[in-house]
């Protein structure tokens, strides 16, 4: 069985890298060329050919791909293989527009599941261990991705998918699970049945892999705390393959990108002007590896920057800082804008939990925003704070982190829908007025 702590690759010189990745990216170039017409035809409009493309260096004379290319592209358009060459497919949840549907040639599946076998290993797993498996099955890739990289590891699997509360807990109990992988917001909820059910010391629990939705390091020592556990991020996106393009280590000081098959890139979301490292911008992203459906210079619309400072862990892959929110995702609300995560980062730091949800309306040509935040079980049983006085500490803390004013409520523990796979953070009713 495969080590998939591959010191041969992940802790290879900057130098050899770099050319592993130049090789790489003019082979995918001429590819996407020849076998994508779409491509071809985007390249010729930018006045660039194949052979202009002689290394990374060269990189940035590629136009970008956004995901209204892959829409209009729906359902075949970016193929770079025969159907008859490809195995599977995972779409995105398509909640606006259409689909995106990924392709997989079987080479392509066997390089995702190795990448998200370095992610496990990463986070301490082996072939002795249990990895519990609750992210979503079916066409989001988050659990097809952790089965495959676990079975690769050895581990012995349990497939859960989402959902059904009680079920997950009698299994982790039952067979021992030691790594839990599903969306950080799943996690939590997990934790606070936990900590109620009093199951804490009855769990094996040492290590989580959570990704597919935005969390902030106040909700990783939340979810560390209840669960017992060392809490690590992994990220991924259906376009470039799913989970494990890149993760974290013991250091969880940022995420390893697996530059042997993707090369990232930080852009100013505006002008598109490639930025040094350090510097906070749009990540982009090119496939140089994938086959079936092979991206060049992708726009995620996630913002961070990259670095790479040495790792106490010995991998040499540069490492992404967690997104800090999407450039699409980011509220502009009374002309000032807004992250969820900002949010979150104050109540977090105010004692709650991470059950709350963001309403944004609009009266007249006014913007509204509200906070819905539970008490904690042991605020709501203290009962020694009134609500009003709660609600203004929280007015005061976002004031001071967004500069404008926030409405609050606060309400009872349980009141909000918990999330059995991705959180439902914002609800933006002025969509409705479009």
């Amino acid at each position: 069985m495969a080590n998939y702590y591959q010191p041969e690759i992940e802790t290879m010189p900057l130098d050899k890298l770099q050319a592993l990745q130049s090789e790489r990216l003019v082979e995918q170039v001429k590819f996407v060329y020849d076998n994508v017409e779409f491509y071809r035809n985007k390249m010729n409009e930018a006045g660039v050919k194949p052979e202009d493309v002689k290394g990374i260096e060269d990189l940035h004379k590629l136009p970008f791909i956004e995901k209204d290319d892959l829409r209009d592209q729906y359902p075949y358009g970016l193929l770079g293989v025969p159907l008859s060459e490809c195995v599977r497919i995972q779409s995105t949840s398509g909640t606006t527009g259409r689909r995106v549907v990924a392709f997989y040639t079987q080479e392509d599946l066997d390089v995702w599941e190795e990448c998200c076998a370095r992610a496990i290993v990463a986070a301490g797993g082996t072939k002795e261990d249990v990895v519990h498996v609750c992210y979503g099955y079916g066409l989001f890739t988050g659990g097809p991705g952790l089965n495959g990289g676990s079975h690769k590891v050895g581990s012995l699997t349990l497939p859960m998918s989402s959902g059904n509360t009680a079920r997950q807990l009698q299994f982790m109990e039952d067979l021992g699970s030691t790594i839990l992988c599903c969306t950080p917001s799943y996690a939590a909820n997990l934790g606070e049945t936990i900590t109620e059910k009093g199951l804490k010391d009855k769990l094996k629990l040492k290590a989580g892999i959570f990704g597919a939705e935005p969390w902030t390091e106040e909700m990783r020592h939340n979810i560390e705390e209840t669960l017992g556990i060392k809490a690590y991020d992994i990220y991924g996106l259906t376009e470039i393959s799913g989970p494990g393009v890149s993760f974290e280590c013991e250091e969880q000081a940022g995420m390893h990108v697996q530059e042997d098959h993707f090369i990232p890139e930080i852009i100013n979301p505006e002008t598109g002007e490639v930025l040094p490292e350090g510097e906070v911008g749009e990540l982009v992203f090119s496939c140089i590896t994938k086959k079936a459906f092979p991206l060049l210079r992708y726009r995620t619309r996630d913002l961070c920057y990259l670095t790479r400072k040495k790792c106490s862990c010995g991998r040499t892959h540069i490492r992404m800082h967690k997104p800090m929110g999407r450039s699409d995702d980011m509220m502009v609300v009374k002309g000032v804008n807004v992250w969820p995560s900002q949010i979150e980062t104050v109540l977090l730091n105010l004692g709650y939990q991470a059950n709350y949800q963001i309403v944004v309306d609009r009266i007249g040509n006014n913007d509204t925003i509200e906070v819905r935040v539970e008490l904690t079980p042991e605020m709501a049983t203290a009962n020694d704070v009134p609500v009003s006085k709660r609600e203004a500490e929280i007015v005061a803390g976002l004031k001071s982190m967004l500069g404008i004013k926030v409405d609050v409520k606060v309400v009872e523990p349980k009141t909000i829908t918990r999330s059995e796979g991705k959180a439902v953070r914002v609800i933006d009713k002025r969509d409705l007025y479009k």
